[in-house]
């Protein structure tokens, strides 16, 4: 009896408990999300290829949760596929911006009506990138960008809180940038995981 009762405890010690594996599980997918940070970062420098690099990371933080194999290559793969028609809808997306920009300055500038015309953009800027980040998220090689956008507009208006939750996610990237610029690298993957999340939950329900 004393010779068997160190085997087992050290068996016992050996063996993880389900909320250790879960533990686990959560930190794993929490390092591949600052992983795929970096990757999407990576590939957004040519800047009109964002919508691109968020599908791919999205799609391969898809395949993580899972338990599907993938890695650089996979998401490789992925971005070239979605940048066929991403650059355009990121192209499309840089002369919003720059229209809202034009928007800020005339408020800044006293024109009349100007506050107002400002406010809308800001509004409708956000609004198409939580709808940018929608259609990323459920993006599949072969699928059409118009058709995810006109579906994620859709679902940003019928669905806020998803949406609501995605602003806020657009607020701690920029907050994180803002403060520690590095830091809104890994913080990229996160809002890839957020939409991701936003999206299997609006499924499900």
């Amino acid at each position: 009896m004393t010779v068997t009762q160190p085997k087992a405890r050290a068996g016992a010690r050996g063996r993880r408990t389900p909320r250790e594996s879960v533990l686990a599980e959560r930190f794993a997918v929490f390092a591949e999300c600052l992983l795929t940070g970096v990757w999407i970062a990576v590939a957004s420098l040519p800047l009109v290829t964002v919508p691109a690099a968020f599908a791919a990371g999205a799609r391969h933080l898809r395949r993580r949760t899972a338990h599907e194999g993938g890695g650089r290559r996979e998401f490789t793969a992925d971005f070239r596929a979605a940048v066929r028609g991403g650059w355009l809808v990121g192209l499309a997306g840089w002369a919003g911006a720059a229209a809202v920009r034009v928007d800020v300055q005339a408020v800044r500038a006293g024109i009349p009506g100007g506050p107002l015309v400002g406010a809308v953009g800001i509004l409708a800027l956000i609004g198409g990138v939580v709808a940018g980040l929608r259609a990323a998220a459920v993006w599949e090689p072969g699928a059409a960008w118009r058709g995810l956008l006109a579906d994620a507009g859709r679902r940003t208006v019928l669905d806020p809180a998803g949406s609501f939750l995605l602003v806020g996610g657009l607020a701690v990237v920029v907050c994180s940038a803002l403060l520690v610029a590095p830091l809104a690298v890994p913080v990229l993957g996160a809002l890839a995981a957020a939409a991701v999340a936003v999206e299997e939950r609006r499924r499900r329900r």
